[in-house]
């Protein structure tokens, strides 16, 4: 007997799938059989009723199927979860750096969980459940973590556009455990920050950067830098340790600012050497006169949505040309989006259009991402959304 319900595909609809997207659109369904709520575990068949994959189901949302495995008699059950999460931890203990307590344990699709988020802060993690499907299975993450992290507390920081979509408010708060401080120390590489899991963005800390950080550190040194977007500082903390000459770090948020200059404390670094500025970077763009040899550019997404696509590109093409203007020549720039909305080509093309309207020749030295700790299934180019750009300037 089959205890899920089905979902059946119109004809010759299943060749992403096969390909291995893990997402099947609205569109592409001819019929839903059986009592199907909003995150319950279905079977995906083709046309001619054969069975694809197990995964969630949600009716009210164009995502309507998330793939959990293509082995269609494997229960959902919690060993699944358990083995998932098996497998999500021993690849991270393979692959993050030493004296590093801060990392990503499971990214959603890249890990075979579709709509899970769990980042690791020393004895915390904390969790985001993005879909339908994952709010169910809430209480079964919940022991599956329990079991295969040694974690002393369990917080969630579930919120966004993405929980939106599928129909569900936010939920922030403690699920097991003790609650984190709210001001919790990490290492990363040896460097020491201050992270608010409880309050900060994100989940707290922009784990994903890290190797880019990495980079930032190696081509400081001697250099004056500006890290735009700030936050808490990271990448202006590397850049010290890189034997950058001066740092300048530019963000609108106060306690964020607050926390920078925490942070470069922490590791040694005086802040009248390498001021933190509470500024809107556009406007700080368009008046500093300082030049630098390095800038970095890490916004937050400008555009969540596709409706916020043409606001965002002028956005981006602003900052974009306005560094420009104030790298000395020879000088480098690292810019980022991670704006879900804005593709990889679209992303180059606008940074291409500022260098000419600054009248600058560009060198393309590296395409950048996310650590290794955020995989991202390579059928699932939706995936993919932090972009970078590290080039060269030349006048």
């Amino acid at each position: 007997m089959n205890p899920y319900p089905e979902v059946i595909l119109k004809p010759q609809r299943e060749r992403p799938l096969l390909r291995g997207h893990p997402w099947v659109f609205s569109g592409a369904v001819r019929e839903i059989k059986g009592d199907a709520p909003p995150g319950a575990v279905a079977r995906l068949c083709d046309a001619e009723g054969k069975a694809l994959a197990l995964g969630f189901l949600n009716p009210a949302s164009d995502i309507v199927f998330r793939v959990l495995t293509r082995k269609t008699t494997d229960p959902i059950d919690d060993d699944f979860w358990r083995r998932r999460l098996a497998a999500a931890a021993g690849l991270r203990r393979r692959i993050v750096p030493p004296e590093t307590t801060a990392f990503r344990l499971v990214n959603a699709e890249g890990d075979g969980l579709p709509g899970l988020v769990v980042d690791i802060y020393g004895d915390f993690a904390v969790v985001s459940l993005e879909t339908a499907g994952m709010e169910g299975q809430r209480e079964g993450i919940i022991r599956a973590l329990r079991v295969e992290t040694a974690v002393r507390g369990i917080y969630e920081r579930s919120e966004g556009h993405a929980r939106r979509r599928e129909g569900l408010k936010d939920r922030v708060g403690p699920l097991w455990g003790e609650t984190p401080p709210e001001n919790l120390e990490i290492k990363e590489r040896g460097l020491r920050f201050l992270v608010s899991v409880v309050s900060g963005q994100k989940t707290g800390f922009f784990l994903d950067q890290r190797p880019n950080r990495r980079i930032v550190e190696r081509l400081a040194a001697g250099g004056r830098v500006l890290n735009g977007f700030s936050y808490t500082g990271a990448f202006s903390v590397y850049a010290c340790r890189g034997g950058a000459a001066r740092t300048v770090s530019v963000e609108a948020s106060p306690a964020a600012c607050e926390t920078a200059l925490e942070n470069l404390r922490l590791n040694g670094f005086d802040p009248s050497d390498h001021p933190v500025i509470r500024a809107d970077m556009f406007g700080f763009l368009r008046t500093v006169k300082e030049p630098f040899d390095l800038v970095i550019l890490d916004p937050p997404a400008f555009a969540p949505s596709r409706g916020d696509l043409p606001r965002a590109l002028r956005g981006y093409k602003e900052i974009n040309l306005q560094a420009f203007r104030i790298l000395r020549k020879g000088g480098i720039l690292a810019t980022f989006s991670c704006s879900n909305a804005v593709g990889a080509d679209i992303f180059e093309r606008v940074v291409l259009q500022a260098a000419s309207d600054a009248r600058v020749r560009v060198s393309l030295l590296a395409r950048l991402g996310p650590g290794a700790d955020h995989p991202v299934n390579l059928a699932h180019p939706e995936g993919r959304y932090l972009k970078g750009l590290l080039l060269s300037v030349q006048g």
